[in-house]
């Protein structure tokens, strides 16, 4: 949402709702809501429940007491740590995003496009969370990832860890309760960092790399059972990049749950990569490329000349010759056997690395990228609906 023009909910936001109609696109897949931290990112979030005031259009209006009340009693699990932490008027501004989510997802509604939220797999070391349920968490380590290809040290993220036992005993309720407000906020929610419930990197607190960690086991299938026992079949599509073992893949598929299939990841290696275009199943959700990574343009322009060989063979086997090589893997995305295929504005744009929104283990630059007024023309949205419509879509 803070790629808007303006950053905002309201004005901004239904006219690219009316452009993504207007480009023949029917879902809108959008970064978490929650409050970020103090660089701007919504991954380490000060609540696991609550939006971020900062996306209110119209932040003034008014809100009677009546309404407060409601979603004091209606959001009793969550809504007074929220406003013991985030202090007087934080639950007025969840009042005013109540209603002006809700008059979004009605207009997206009308104009056949849905939302693909994206619920955080940790929350900040000082979240609401965090101080209103100490139990739940295990400060005495911090998530991380391994060292890999793109992060040689690995990566610490400084968000608490979860204290298994804890969430088992009280029948994984804070769970229950977060799943019920993310399938309350969206049509389908992507889970981040799936491979975290069946085993997270924990790096000891304070370490500047993720060198020295080790994995500590999750709770696997007994949690997302538990959910759906609560609340019903799950529309989830599973995040499941990174360092992925026969065990992740055996609860994604268990769980009946899509992963995700990224088309920059699918040139290297042998045969069976999984992100390799000519072996994407249907019950996944294809992407171009993610928040962490750079947009095509900007990957292409520095791709080795053996990745580039390979994903000129895979676009000559689709028939597909477009000038702009991000456009040539839009149409590749699209032409995949994937349920679904989601495409990145800085991609559709053609953009560079100037325009990439998170770089990870990084905090600077981060988080800033925004759609200029006017970008977003009547030709291009042309031309995605030419796309889409032409692979089948």
């Amino acid at each position: 949402m803070t790629s808007l023009p303006g950053g905002k909910l309201g004005a901004e936001a239904e006219l690219f709702v009316d452009w993504l109609a207007a480009a023949g696109q029917s879902w809108w897949q959008i970064l978490p809501l929650n409050p970020p931290d103090r660089h701007g990112s919504p991954y380490t979030c000060g609540s696991a429940f609550a939006a971020w005031p900062g996306l209110l259009g119209n932040p003034r209006a008014a809100v009677p007491q009546s309404e407060i009340a409601e979603l004091r009693e209606r959001d009793a699990y969550w809504a007074p740590a929220w406003e013991r932490h985030a202090g007087r008027g934080a639950l007025a501004d969840q009042v005013r995003f109540e209603r002006e989510w809700a008059a979004l997802r009605a207009f997206a509604a009308t104009r056949g496009v849905r939302i693909l939220g994206d619920l955080p797999i940790y929350v900040a070391a000082h979240s609401a969370d965090t101080r209103d349920h100490p139990e739940l968490f295990d400060e005495s380590e911090e998530s991380g990832a391994p060292p890999d290809y793109f992060n040689p040290r690995g990566q610490t993220w400084r968000n608490p860890l979860y204290c298994w036992p804890a969430h088992r005993a009280e029948g994984f309720r804070w769970w229950v309760e977060r799943f019920r407000r993310a399938f309350a906020l969206a049509d389908l929610t992507r889970v981040d960092h799936f491979r975290g419930f069946v085993s997270a990197w924990a790096v000891p607190r304070g370490s500047d790399s993720g060198e020295h960690g080790r994995w500590r086991r999750g709770p696997g299938a007994e949690l997302f059972g538990t959910v759906e026992h609560e609340l019903g079949s799950l529309p989830i599509v599973v995040e499941d990049l990174g360092r992925i073992t026969p065990p992740v893949v055996e609860l994604r598929d268990s769980l009946g749950l899509p992963g995700m299939r990224v088309l920059q990841f699918g040139f290297t290696g042998g045969r069976a990569n999984p992100n390799a275009p000519s072996n994407y199943p249907e019950h996944c959700v294809a992407y171009t490329g993610t928040h962490d990574h750079d947009p095509l343009a900007a990957w292409w322009q520095s791709a080795p000349e053996a990745l580039r060989r390979r994903a000129s063979a895979a676009l000559k086997a689709a028939g597909i010759d477009e000038p702009e090589p991000a456009w040539s893997f839009i149409r590749l995305a699209f032409s995949t056997r994937a349920d679904l295929a989601i495409v990145q504005m800085q991609d559709v744009l053609g953009l560079g690395r100037e325009a990439r929104l998170n770089t990870p283990g990084t905090t600077r630059g981060n988080w800033r990228w925004r759609l200029e007024p006017g970008q977003l023309t009547d030709r291009l949205a042309e031309r995605l609906r030419e796309a889409t419509v032409s692979s089948g879509r």
